[in-house]
């Protein structure tokens, strides 16, 4: 209890936290004229010699650890039959209160972060201790800024709603979980290359890797599920550090980097491809979100990417030798100037831009739907905002006719085409038209498979005031519509 003497020395101050197995204080160490963490088991395993054990264990594993970016033990021992570990205290935050104060953080901050962790383990590695825990809520920041990895190798016992099993066995928690920890098999180092890749992913988006009602739920999302794109998700990312995420949570063990090493050295590569400002190369590290294929080419042209601005240059140039012909075609017959009408009775008045809104999902439960598809997110497909979007559900098989986007033009509207920009291309749709926003709808243009932004040319005579992207076919877990115009 707070006020109580530990070993004649530690005087208990505060309680910072408590878990199933253990609770931490701020103490104040008589002898040394100090504050310390000073970890104790709870009273009701403290006759468990299996817990016991692994407590100790915690602490003779940690002692062996010193590194820079792992927190220091201090002092272990026994009072009354308790167990207590004393750590070095770090008055400062987790990393993942970091993430819930700032969001996303910058690409260089986030990368100088995950490398101090990388380091940190890549270290225990070395010394035959895997983590088998990692994630933010276990990086603290001391007052320098510097991130310091803790809670090495003790089995918890929590309740399934935060994220860890009840049978005592380490397994990590469930949004950094790697696939074979959540198959109860085998883990290693490589482990730890996973869970640090959800971290990173998560320092990027500001999001978990994947989310879910409980346990299991997310638990199956990291064995089956694709690994999501950090790009699709900001756009701004490198894609070579995209594809370091990538990598190292790969569902396969053997497929990610070999070594916590080699991911230090990877990321010691994207921090120095970004610069001291973080910029980077604009034609290779800040590239946008491109087509799966087109990623696959610039994998295969290695060295050839300098000649990407020279590409781009010339497709400028073509859509300018393009707009000038444009011109010359439809520029008025009348001697009179473009400014006025042919009939010269006024100025020019180009057609009007028809207004969409983001209204609603559209998952009708006669195609096996529940009405709902990340409702709070329509709104962000048509907020001028290409970096936000509205996505669909994850599917593991798309079998329903399909599920769609409602747009609300405020009133009876004929638009002549509808353009749809997306961070995942090739999706199947069309546009579909009504007169109310729960349907019915009808189709009014042709289907197609799209690209990074496609058009949808609408049929002649249509008139109507919903409008509806309807996607019937993914070609992936789901699709993103990130503008609607």
């Amino acid at each position: 209890m707070v006020g109580e003497l530990i070993a004649g020395r530690y005087e208990l101050e505060e309680l910072v936290g408590t878990g199933g197995m253990s609770s931490v204080f701020r103490a104040h160490d008589r002898l040394l004229d100090r504050n310390v963490a000073l970890k104790i088991l709870h009273e009701r395993y403290s006759s468990d010699d299996d817990y016991v054990e692994r407590f100790r264990h915690e602490a003779r594993a940690v002692a062996s650890l010193g590194h820079p970016n792992i927190v220091t033990v201090i002092d272990r021992g026994e009072q009354d039959g308790r167990q207590f570990i004393v750590f070095e205290y770090i008055d400062g935050d987790t990393l993942k209160e970091l993430i819930q104060r700032r969001g996303p953080l910058p690409v260089r901050e986030a990368v100088e972060i995950a490398l101090q962790v990388a380091t940190a383990l890549s270290f225990a590695h070395a010394q035959g201790l895997v983590h088998r825990d990692v994630k933010p809520q276990n990086v603290l920041f001391d007052e320098h800024g510097r991130a310091k990895v803790t809670d090495f190798g003790i089995a918890r016992s929590l309740d399934v709603e935060q994220g860890i099993t009840q049978t005592g066995t380490v397994l990590g928690t469930s949004s950094y979980i790697a696939p074979e920890q959540a198959r109860g098999e085998r883990v290693d180092a490589l482990t730890d290359v996973y869970s640090l890749g959800a971290v990173l992913y998560e320092l990027l988006t500001g999001q978990v890797p994947y989310d879910g009602d409980n346990f299991v739920a997310v638990a199956m999302k990291h064995i089956n599920d694709p690994v999501p794109s950090v790009v699709a998700m900001r756009p701004d990312v490198p894609l070579r550090l995209d594809s370091a995420v990538g990598r190292a949570m790969a569902k396969r063990p053997e497929d990610r980097f070999p070594s916590m090493d080699e991911l230090v050295k990877e990321l010691k590569v994207c921090l120095r491809e970004l610069g001291p400002d973080g910029a980077g190369d604009p034609t290779m590290i800040k590239q946008a979100p491109v087509l799966r294929e087109s990623r696959r080419r610039v994998r295969r042209a290695g060295g050839r990417r300098r000649h990407v601005l020279p590409l781009i240059l010339l497709a400028l140039a073509l859509a300018g030798v393009a707009f000038l012909v444009g011109l010359l075609i439809f520029r008025p017959t009348s001697s009179k100037s473009t400014t006025t009408s042919s009939t010269g009775t006024g100025p020019h008045v180009p057609p009007a831009t028809v207004k969409l809104t983001a209204v609603a999902p559209y998952d009708p439960p006669s195609g096996g739907g529940d009405g709902h598809e990340h409702d709070s997110d329509v709104p962000r497909a048509t907020d001028g905002d290409p970096a936000t979007y509205w996505q669909t559900e994850h599917y593991r098989s798309f079998s329903k006719p399909g599920v769609g986007l409602v747009l609300d033009a405020g009133k009876p509207a004929s638009p002549k085409a509808i353009t749809v920009t997306t961070t995942t291309p090739g999706f199947t749709a069309d546009i579909e038209a009504g007169d109310s926003a729960d349907g019915p709808f009808h189709r009014v243009s042709p289907s197609q498979t799209t690209g990074p932004q496609t058009t949808f040319t609408i049929a002649d005579g249509t008139k109507a005031r919903y409008y509806v992207v309807w996607i019937t076919k993914l070609d992936g877990p789901q699709a993103f519509v990130n503008e609607v115009k």
